[in-house]
């Protein structure tokens, strides 16, 4: 819950504002402030506070107990024109959440983090947990300072882009190890990092397959998994869940074990546990179970979930009444393919955005490269190229990927319209995290400058028969021709291919009147931008480009105040 407290009129009105917009997640507190902080600080995981920084630092001083345990606080002025994180802006979420204020009272959010303020990743904001806090702050500082700071992982992880003083740099005296390895005083020798003491991050990867016979305690599966993780030197911070068997998933003893460590349990079926090739099948839990094994199988199917490969590295040991076994899964690359928009930067979608600056490499056209270099992290790898080497473009992002980084590959628009989100697609293969970002087409962005030319069904059209042989696209303009569609065309004019946009047209012409409305669409949203409201049989091609986007009307298409419009259909139901 987000704890909402107020002490004047206009921070109430603000307060209940955003209590509108976020329902069932904030509560507005009431009565002296002082009481209102006092009980959102015990009641809430968040808190933002309508007062001066300075009443709420002195208010909140005596309640302060941990970075890891206090809320987050946020203050917001009386004008409402700041928002500013306060407290725990990485680890309880401020930074995130002044952004969240600022979207609904139109306010500035101030991050105060030094991190996030110079472009620099979080080291405590990578999706892993730190072993030893106590060195996060001189590592940061070194970081942030520029001295060099040497990064060793145990496997290579997709995570931002780091700065150059970040690297492979031995004999630095800072470091930063990445590993699922328990090391409480990570020493030089050990680490085979030249440096004093580490900040130790763990990642993610363990899997923890559990057996159990009906009636286990909680006790029993508590002390033989500390034993098995200790034993192996595992850091039970890189667990990420518990697996099992589907009958086991009320199994009381094992349900509070997971509860208690805050790792969530999975349930496999028998079926799907006996699929699974262990080292050490058991007969008697076959017969018990339906299955050979349920520690080891479970560990290992957990771990090789959305196709990933996993090593089993610690067999199942046995206690009375349990068993457990540890599964490793081995990291991938990740592939964000991101659609900027048409151009204008209020077009970018806060997730491309997002993705963006979680990549290490962006690959794309140097003309979109362009568009957002200034949105990178310092260290970000570019890869750009020229027109015409959008397989080449793909190919590179995809390898790259594949050797574990994190990888952006960008496109205009939306990458999965005839951009890059096909042929990335088709490279890769099962080894990667792929998330796919969509973007304001190049149709939607015409389409919003010309009025309401999509308002029924349309079908988008390529003329470039670059990769389409022209008898195929002929075939496709004529059947949208006699379906009477509203036809969106793309690439349809460049200095070499200037005969297929007068072909298009003559076969639209075939099937709909001279006077249907036609919009031509350049640059949208970008410098340069022009709009020509036409018909089909006054179009001048000399007027198209490839930076122009043509958008021709169906047989109700009509012009409404100066605005295309082609209306949805409800005059039928009259």
């Amino acid at each position: 819950m987000i704890g909402l407290v107020w002490t004047t009129e206009a921070g109430r009105c603000m307060a209940l504002g955003l209590a509108e917009a976020w329902p069932r997640e904030c509560t507005v507190h009431d009565g002296p402030v002082r009481e209102q902080l006092a009980h959102a600080w015990e009641e809430c995981t968040s808190i933002v506070a309508f007062l001066a920084t300075g009443a709420t630092v002195r208010l909140v001083a005596p309640l302060l107990s941990g970075k890891q345990s206090d809320p987050a606080v946020v203050c917001v002025d009386e004008a409402g024109r700041y928002a500013v994180a306060l407290l725990g802006g990485h680890e309880a979420g401020a930074n995130r959440l002044a952004e969240r204020v600022s979207e609904v009272l139109g306010a500035q959010a101030v991050v105060t983090t030094a991190t996030d303020s110079v472009g620099f990743p979080g080291l405590d904001m990578m999706g892993f947990k730190v072993g030893n806090p106590e060195r996060l702050a001189g590592v940061s500082r070194a970081m942030l300072d520029g001295a060099l700071v040497a990064w060793k992982s145990d496997d290579q992880w997709p995570v931002p882009a780091l700065p150059p003083n970040v690297g492979d740099h031995p004999a630095a005296p800072h470091a930063v190890v990445i590993t699922d390895r328990c090391v409480r005083s990570p020493q030089a020798s050990d680490l085979d990092v030249a440096a004093s003491g580490a900040l130790v991050l763990h990642p993610p990867s363990l899997v923890l397959g559990i057996g159990a016979s009906r009636g286990v305690a909680k006790g029993e599966i508590a002390a033989l998994v500390d034993q098995v993780l200790a034993d192996a030197r595992l850091a039970a911070e890189s667990v990420r869940c518990i697996a099992t068997a589907d009958i086991k998933a009320d199994e009381a003893g094992l349900v509070e074990f997971g509860e208690e460590r805050g790792w969530p349990i999975l349930t496999y079926s028998a079926a799907q546990l006996a699929a699974i090739e262990v080292p050490h099948p058991s007969e008697v839990v076959r017969e018990a179970v339906g299955t050979p094994s349920v520690s080891e199988a479970a560990a290992l199917l957990a771990a090789r979930s959305r196709g990933r490969e996993a090593r089993l590295i610690v067999p199942k040991t046995v206690s009375a009444r349990a068993t457990v076994a540890v599964a490793r899964l081995v990291p991938r690359g990740r592939l964000a393919v991101v659609g900027l928009g048409p151009g204008a930067a209020d077009l970018r979608t806060p997730r491309a955005t997002t993705e963006l600056r979680r990549a290490a490499i962006v690959v794309g056209l140097d003309q979109y490269v362009d568009q957002i270099r200034h949105l990178l992290r310092p260290g970000t790898r570019v890869v750009a190229s020229g027109l015409g080497a959008e397989e080449e473009r793909a190919r590179t992002a995809v390898e790259l990927a594949r050797q574990g980084n994190a990888v952006a590959l960008i496109g205009s628009g939306d990458a999965g319209v005839y951009a890059m989100a096909s042929p990335a697609l088709e490279f890769a293969s099962g080894d990667l995290d792929i998330h796919m970002v969509p973007g304001v087409t190049a149709a939607l962005a015409a389409s919003a400058l010309l009025g309401a030319p999509l308002g029924h069904d349309h079908a988008y059209i390529s003329l470039s028969d670059l990769h389409t042989p022209w008898h195929a696209i002929e075939r496709r303009l004529y059947a949208a021709a006699e379906s009477d569609l509203v036809v969106c065309l793309y690439n349809p004019r460049s200095t070499r291919r200037t005969h297929q946009l007068p072909e298009a047209l003559a076969i639209l012409g075939k099937h709909r009147p001279p006077d249907t409305p036609v919009g031509i669409v350049r640059n949208a949203f970008r410098d340069a931008q022009r709009i020509i409201r036409t018909t089909l049989s006054a179009l001048d091609p000399d007027d198209v480009d490839m930076n122009t986007v043509v958008i021709v009307g169906s047989s109700s298409t009509r012009e409404v105040n100066g605005r295309m419009v082609t209306p949805r259909g409800y005059q039928w139901k009259q």
